[in-house]
């Protein structure tokens, strides 16, 4: 039986969801929806529908998941909780602090319209956070760290673009190299935020702006760059277009413990991701398939990663998986 998805928001991570699909043969994309005029969108999907967000509501008996690809500033919040009413989604909401509030929101709209909501799903949140959860389960002594990078953080780059006199920025964050290996040796440091990440951030600036200025912008940028270490480099727009165009990105999950006989244990998950939208739509395709089976089981409300079995992610059969990857 072919899964039916509908995406909603056409950037980078709309397309990547829409190349995800491509990659599994159970699964058929019937409709974007978009904001913006639906004539002025070229997507990859011969006969899938483009329209405005306005109709999806009436292409919920034509779609079994609606992939959700706003932001988590704005998008996200109010998206989610409206269109679990219509159908059953998956969104990659990415404020960790804000996570139970809008589980909350999403789970309890999900329930009164008997749909499933999966929120949260990417690599972080998502496969980090599964990653934690086994690693924490297993060793109960020790401690967790996490790193981003080398990677571009898109919230980054469009706050430095918001500078003024700022054409245009890419800001890569970095873990630190002697933080990764003390950790990856056991020896369980206590680090602070600048003693785990660099960032360094790479500008276009306007014609006749204040480099200076621009700089101390950015170095003292509260939430964003004043508690890291902070490279600025100035560029041209055909360099940066030339050796920053990509949207790479990764990082670790260490957690670093021991067992009852104080033998030392490292485990470790790694992510080198040379398309971090791609990769993302990767992860909500597969949980689109987990909700839709869900929501086949007659099971309603909102999940995170932690709710659901590993074997709903796969296309496979269960006697499949048992027999080839277990």
């Amino acid at each position: 039986m072919t899964i039916r998805i509908g995406i909603l928001g056409y950037g980078n991570l709309g397309r990547g969801v829409e190349a995800a699909i491509h990659q599994n043969p159970d699964m058929e994309l019937k409709a974007v929806f978009t904001r913006r005029n639906p004539a002025s969108l070229q997507i990859a999907t011969p006969g899938a529908q483009v329209l405005p967000v306005d109709a999806a509501a009436d292409l919920r008996d034509a779609i079994d998941v609606l992939i959700l690809c706003g932001g988590s500033a704005t998008d996200l919040p109010e998206q989610t909780p409206a269109f679990v009413r219509l159908f059953n989604v998956v969104d990659s909401f990415d404020t960790h602090a804000h996570i139970p509030a809008h589980f909350d929101a999403v789970d309890a709209a999900a329930k009164q319209a008997g749909n499933i909501g999966i929120i949260s799903c990417g690599w972080d949140p998502g496969m980090f956070s599964l990653n934690r959860l086994y690693a924490s389960c297993i060793l109960p002594e020790g401690q967790d760290y996490t790193f981003w990078g080398r990677g571009v953080s898109q919230g980054h780059s469009d706050a430095v673009r918001r500078i003024a006199g700022v054409k245009d920025a890419r800001q890569y964050t970095v873990p630190v190299p002697a933080a990764l290996e003390a950790v990856r040796a056991g020896q369980n440091p206590v680090l602070s935020t600048r003693e785990k990440h660099t960032r360094e951030v790479y500008v276009v600036a306007e014609e006749g702006a204040d480099l200076d200025r621009i700089a101390r912008e950015i170095e003292e940028m509260p939430n964003y760059f004043s508690d890291y270490d902070t490279t600025v480099t100035f560029v041209d727009a055909e360099t940066l277009a030339r050796e920053h165009a990509g949207l790479p990105h990764g990082g670790f999950v260490i957690r670093s413990g021991q067992t009852h006989g104080g033998h030392k244990h490292i485990i470790e998950y790694r992510l080198q991701l040379e398309s971090n939208p791609e990769f993302t739509g990767s992860v909500l395709v597969a949980y689109a398939r987990a909700a839709h089976r869900l929501a086949q089981e007659g099971q309603m409300g909102a999940k995170t990663v932690f709710d659901i079995a590993p074997a709903y992610l796969s296309p496979q059969s269960g006697e499949s998986l048992r027999a080839h990857m277990l």
